[in-house]
C-alpha cells in the first residue's frame, strides 16, 4: 500500500474515532449521526473517515464548522488541489489528508482497502448501516472490538 500524507501528521498520535457509513441509512439514524457530528465537532477527539458516502460528507460539513481535528483518508491519489473548504483546516493544523493508493479514481476495491486502513488506524469505530450485503459488514465483524454505537442517550438534540 502506498501512503501519502498532507497536513498535520501529529494527529496520528491523538485518540482517534472513525466514522464509516453505508450509502443506505434509515432516516432516524441520519438524524442521530447529525447529532453525533455536532457534538464531536466541539470535542478534542480526532475524527477519521473517507468522507465519501453522502452521510459521511454531511458529517464532514458539521465537523469543519467545529474545532475537532480531522483525518480524511482518500481511496484515490492525493488531491492535486485541496478543496477550498479544507484549506483553512490545513492552515491551522486541524487536518491531515492521507491517500492510501496511487489510483486516479476511487473504486470498490480501493474504498474497501481505505476503510480497512481506517479501522486499523483508530481506537474506536462508529459504523452506520453495515447490514448484510454492505461492504462495511466484513469490517464490522473483523473490528468488533473497536465498535461503538451512536446512541441517542449520549447526544444532545440536533438543532437546525
Amino acid at each position: 500500500m502506498t501512503i501519502e500524507y498532507l497536513g498535520n501528521c501529529d494527529l496520528l498520535n491523538q485518540s482517534k474515532t472513525a466514522f464509516l457509513a453505508s450509502n443506505t441509512i434509515p432516516t432516524d439514524m441520519v438524524l442521530r449521526c447529525y447529532d453525533w457530528a455536532q457534538q464531536a465537532s466541539r470535542g478534542n477527539e480526532c475524527i477519521v473517515s473517507g468522507f465519501s458516502s453522502h452521510l459521511e460528507q454531511r458529517v464532514l460539513h458539521f465537523l469543519i464548522k467545529g474545532t475537532c481535528p480531522i483525518i480524511i483518508v482518500l481511496a484515490r491519489q492525493m488531491y492535486k488541489r485541496v478543496p477550498d473548504e479544507l484549506q483553512p483546516l490545513l492552515d491551522n493544523g486541524r487536518l491531515l489528508i492521507i491517500s492510501t493508493t496511487p489510483a486516479s479514481r476511487q473504486s470498490r476495491t480501493t474504498a474497501y482497502a481505505r476503510n480497512h486502513y481506517i479501522c486499523e488506524l483508530v481506537d474506536k469505530i462508529n459504523m452506520v448501516g453495515a447490514n448484510e450485503g454492505s461492504s462495511l459488514a466484513p469490517l464490522q465483524e473483523n473490528f468488533s472490538n473497536k465498535l461503538h454505537s451512536i446512541s441517542l442517550s449520549d447526544i444532545p438534540p440536533y438543532n437546525l
